[in-house]
């Protein structure tokens, strides 16, 4: 098993503009483009991660479109791996504006994605565990397993009464 590795080691930045052919009637970032462009940076992360030339999307867990991002806007947009399991990472997505105004980055969106890893045949391989060192990474690792042991529960891969920290969300 290969060592364990930081988030930051994963993180990766997408910075661009939102042009013209990317932009619906209303004079925004089309979604699909913008969950394009997250598929895009969070595959980079899970690669670095990983160390694996293949991954692959397994689900996408979460967006949130809480802001429209505007024709002409600079976007930037950071990923991380936030907890890898066996063969698969989740990798978080935080999406920004630029505002020229305030000279500074405003979050507008995020999403949460899982890979899987591949090796030369496509077959799953293990993946490096996870440090999570910053107060927010160690939130988001935690988080991770309860998303996971709910979606496992949900396609009934798991038992309700196995899924721990779950249940610790509702009970004392």
């Amino acid at each position: 098993m290969a060592k364990s590795k930081t988030a930051k080691e994963s993180l990766a930045v997408m910075t661009n503009l939102v042009l013209p052919n990317e932009s619906n009637q209303l004079n925004n970032m089309f979604g699909g483009e913008l969950l394009a462009r997250m598929d895009r940076i969070s595959a980079i992360s899970a690669k670095m991660h990983s160390g694996s030339l293949q991954v692959v999307t397994a689900s996408v867990n979460h967006v949130s479109f809480n802001q429209p991002i505007p024709l002409g806007s600079t976007v930037k947009l950071e990923s991380k791996v936030s907890r890898a399991f066996k063969t698969s990472m989740e990798v978080y997505v935080d999406v920004y504006i630029y505002d020229y105004d305030a000279e500074n980055f405003i979050k507008t969106n995020d999403a949460i994605y899982t890979f899987v890893a591949l090796d030369e045949n496509n077959k799953p391989v293990q993946v490096p565990e996870l440090v999570a060192e910053t107060e927010v990474e160690i939130e988001r690792y935690n988080a991770a397993l309860r998303r996971k042991q709910l979606s496992l529960v949900l396609a009934n891969r798991m038992n309700p009464s196995e899924a721990h920290e779950l249940k610790a969300l509702f009970m004392d």
